[in-house]
């Protein structure tokens, strides 16, 4: 039984863990250090560490490059590392340690939408699918050869949560389809083309607020994608609104102005109204528009 390193952090690298445990010799689990969380900052364990800790499996929190190959070399005879959404990249010193090198499992059809963020940059740009790629890692980013991929359709209304759970559960298939073969070289990986090569840069707080001066797919793509974290943004009337789930409206309100529409808020755009389905107030919990409409009390305001 090969024994195996696994980096990840957020809920999404789980079932690449729960796949391997199932199968191999999961010595060590690294994940990221704790992180501060909420109104009270105090430090709080990656989804990964917590199901490593319920399993009982070793776990490991470096800080830095050195401690990561300490981490990564503290296993006898490890022979490959598996990468999930760990969220940092590594050293060629690390990535050397395991004798089979490093597996990724990515959310994307390589090499489109290579980088941190590939879910959210798909259903912005309003890609109709998407995938999971098996790759070795190298030095590059998202570079490397290819094991295997799977292509999947995105769904008309898919947020970026939905969608990442299911590529998490297919990725844990697909990886565990081609491991075995790879370590005994029955599997050779294929080198990437760089054709169509597109980059899916980290979400930056700045790209949140949705701008009323571009169009509705846009703005409904851009709250798919953000959606449930970090959340899309709309200011409507001095408050800053989450946008959780939107949707083109027949209504078509004056950009930067929203109306009620068949019993939901809509928001004005340059090419017509998007409805605001599911909306998170400042402090409070995620609720339908029509909810938010009835604590308002008002049918129309200003967006900004």
């Amino acid at each position: 039984m090969s024994r195996i390193a696994f980096l990840g952090t957020p809920g999404a690298a789980v079932p690449t863990l729960l796949a391997l445990v199932d199968r191999y010799d999961v010595a060590v689990v690294i994940t990221q250090p704790d992180r501060p969380v909420g109104r009270s900052k105090q430090p709080v364990g990656s989804a990964v560490k917590e199901e490593a800790q319920r399993l009982g499996l070793t776990v490991r929190q470096p800080t830095n490059n050195t401690e990561m190959v300490q981490a990564l070399e503290s296993v006898d005879g490890l022979d490959l590392a598996v990468v999930g959404a760990f969220g940092r990249l590594l050293t060629t010193e690390a990535l050397l340690v395991p004798t089979h090198g490093m597996l990724n499992v990515h959310f994307s059809l390589l090499p489109r939408w290579r980088g941190a963020a590939p879910v959210a940059r798909a259903l912005w740009a309003g890609d109709p699918m998407t995938g999971v790629t098996i790759i070795v890692l190298d030095e590059g980013l998202d570079t490397g050869p290819v094991l295997t991929a799977q292509a999947i359709d995105i769904e008309p209304e898919e947020t970026n949560g939905e969608l990442t759970s299911r590529l998490a559960d297919m990725g844990a298939r697909l990886l565990t389809s081609v491991l075995t073969g790879y370590v005994r070289g029955e599997i050779q990986p294929v080198p990437q083309t760089n054709d169509g090569t597109t980059y899916a840069a980290k979400v930056e707080a700045s790209e949140r607020p949705l701008p009323v001066e571009g169009v509705v797919k846009d703005a409904v793509n851009r709250v798919r994608a953000l959606s449930p974290e970090p959340g899309a943004t709309l200011r409507i009337d001095d408050e800053t609104l989450q946008i959780r789930r939107a949707r083109p409206s027949a209504a078509s309100p004056q950009p930067g102005t929203w109306q009620v529409h068949l019993g939901s808020p809509v928001a004005g755009f340059t090419d017509g109204g998007v409805e605001l389905v599911e909306i998170q107030p400042p402090g409070k919990k995620p609720m339908t528009g029509e909810a938010w409409l009835r604590g308002l009390r008002r049918s129309s305001g200003i967006i900004g």
